[in-house]
């Protein structure tokens, strides 16, 4: 992408000459590679650039237009800003978004470092050995169906009229492997693991194969279970992708649509057992590539979502922070509307509970560790969901690889019925968050 400097001197000499006195822009480019294998082959390896700028334009009488390029030289910003200078005149009247009053605002800390970058032939080496030792693990397993090791470099600007410029780069490495089974007579099992880092250089490949493989072993002797009401202890990811599930919980923008688990006024209510703490923190430590501003040049920043079970603050974007009177929370994407979404959740235990609890003492526990069909089985604005799950029963540290199953409840009620949040995180694609135990819900066997 041409430099952050010289798309602001093109841009601003086109509005002068267009006569547009108000405007923003944002942009990023994605320079990324991947390899997928099969039985030691490659399968797939991909090499793009992918880059665009979202322009937004408002008119003398402060309506909105906005549109989307790729191209950045001056005669592409030139059209984009004619564009969107026309589109202008058909733009909403009612709450009509505005700059982020945080836009000019010094960040203290933005990325600037980028990773050297391995080369194609280093990422199908490495991916498979991974793939043949995860197949040498056991003899059950027989195929890794779903791996991936991509690198990417990423660059962000945000600029506006008024003086803002934003710009920040970093690189980001992961790795996913998904190894199946088959054995005679038997179901296929399957389980995966994910790693981030960095660089590829960084990336725990080790630990990746390792975890995916016990996994995998670990559900081979599956059995049947009852149905019925059971003590039910999330994993770290489980419990994020039900969190994200109901996201709107949090979402500002759902809220004023009336989309929402939550009301305005909710802020203050118990909605949690007070074990419960949840943050969205894009600068946590441990998110690889955290970004420093958003979609509309706001400085990112934690978030307290949940205190001790207290519904503490929403995510906010420029324009829900006004009609709300709130601070913008750094969490808003622009495009032809301004959207709102979670940056990196944070979840923790907030207090000290009456009694620890674990997996090694606890008797007939289901230990979920991967939701599955959430497009499906989650009914976002009810609260409720049914979904099918990964897992094992658990007894006196015991694991018995559930056959099939479905986990069932209101998410809301779940929240409550949180009896032990566990000290120990985990990084997740979504977050960090430890395992958390719920009093009780219904699971349904085959």
């Amino acid at each position: 992408m041409a430099k952050i400097q010289e798309i602001a001197k093109y841009a601003k000499e086109n509005a002068e000459r267009l006569g547009i006195k108000k405007f923003d822009i944002y942009g990023s480019t994605v320079d990324e590679t991947s390899v997928q294998v099969d039985q030691g082959e490659p399968k797939q390896v991909k090499a793009s650039n992918r880059s665009g700028v979202t322009v937004r334009v408002w008119n003398e009488d402060n309506t909105i237009g906005v549109t989307s390029t790729t191209d950045v030289d001056p005669q592409g910003l030139e059209l984009a800003l004619k564009t969107a200078y026309e589109a202008s005149f058909f733009g909403v009247k009612e709450n009509v978004p505005d700059f982020s009053p945080e836009a000019t605002i010094p960040i203290p800390i933005t990325h600037q470092d980028k990773a050297p970058q391995a080369p194609v032939s280093e990422l199908i080496e490495k991916l498979v050995v991974a793939e043949k030792e995860l197949l040498e693990a056991h003899p059950a397993i027989t195929g890794v169906p779903y791996n991936g090791l991509a690198q990417r470099d990423i660059d962000r600007f945000y600029l506006n009229s008024d003086g803002a410029l934003r710009t920040e780069s970093h690189s980001l490495a992961s790795l996913y492997l998904y190894s199946k089974t088959d054995e005679e007579g038997k179901k296929p099992r399957s389980a995966g693991a994910y790693r981030v880092k960095e660089s590829v250089a960084n990336l725990d490949i080790a630990g990746c194969i390792q975890e995916t493989a016990e996994k995998t072993i670990s559900h081979l002797n599956y059995e049947k279970i009852k149905s019925g009401k059971y003590q039910v202890v999330f994993s770290a990811e489980a419990f994020l992708s039900l969190l994200g599930a109901f996201s709107n919980l949090f979402n500002a923008q759902s809220i004023l649509d009336n989309q929402s688990l939550s009301k305005a006024d909710d802020i203050g209510k118990q909605i949690a057992s007070p074990l419960l703490s949840v943050y969205d923190d894009a600068l946590h430590p441990a998110n690889i590539g955290a970004e420093s501003f958003d979609g509309e040049g706001t400085p990112t920043r934690q978030v307290q979502l949940i205190e001790k079970g207290v519904l503490t603050g929403f995510l906010h974007s420029a324009g829900t922070a006004k009609r709300l009177n709130a601070q913008p929370t750094g969490n808003a994407s622009i495009g032809a509307k301004v959207s709102v979404g979670p940056n990196f959740y944070h979840v923790f235990a907030a207090a000290t509970p009456e009694q620890e609890l674990s997996l090694e003492t606890a008797e007939n526990v289901i230990l979920i560790d991967d939701l599955q069909a959430l497009h499906a089985g989650v009914r976002a604005l009810q609260g409720s969901f049914s979904l099918p799950f990964d897992g094992w029963l658990v007894n006196k540290g015991e694991k018995t690889s559930i056959e099939s199953a479905t986990v069932a409840g209101d998410f809301l009620e779940l929240l409550k019925s949180i009896v032990y949040v566990e000290k120990e995180v985990e990084l997740t694609p979504g977050g960090v968050c430890p395992r958390i135990w719920v009093s009780e819900l219904s699971i349904t066997g085959d």
